[in-house]
C-alpha cells in the first residue's frame, strides 16, 4: 500500500530527499505522497525511508491505496524501467 502524509506534518523538509522514487513533493500546505510513485521503498530499502527520518511520525499507510508487496515490487520495476 502507498503511504500518506497527515496534517501533523511540520514541513521540516527531511522526507522529500529521502524518497528514491521522487514520490514526495510540497503540496499546498504540507508535503504529499503520489500513490502512483510510492512503493514504500520496496526494491530500494527494507523500510520506507520517509518514515525513518520523519521527526513527528506523520506518515501512516494510505488505506485508500492498498497494494501487496508483489504489487509494490511490480510498480518499482515499472518506475525504474522508465528511467
Amino acid at each position: 500500500m502507498s503511504l500518506k502524509i497527515t496534517d501533523e506534518c511540520i514541513n521540516c523538509d527531511v522526507c522529500e530527499p529521502e524518497c528514491p522514487n521522487s514520490a514526495i513533493s510540497q503540496g499546498d500546505e504540507i508535503y504529499v505522497i503520489d500513490p502512483n510513485k510510492c512503493t514504500e521503498c520496496v526494491g530500494h530499502f527494507d523500510t520506507p525511508q520517509c518514515r525513518e527520518v520523519c521527526p513527528v511520525d506523520c506518515i501512516p499507510d494510505d488505506t485508500d491505496h492498498v497494494e501487496s508487496k508483489e504489487d509494490l515490487m511490480a510498480k518499482f520495476l515499472k518506475l525504474t524501467a522508465a528511467k
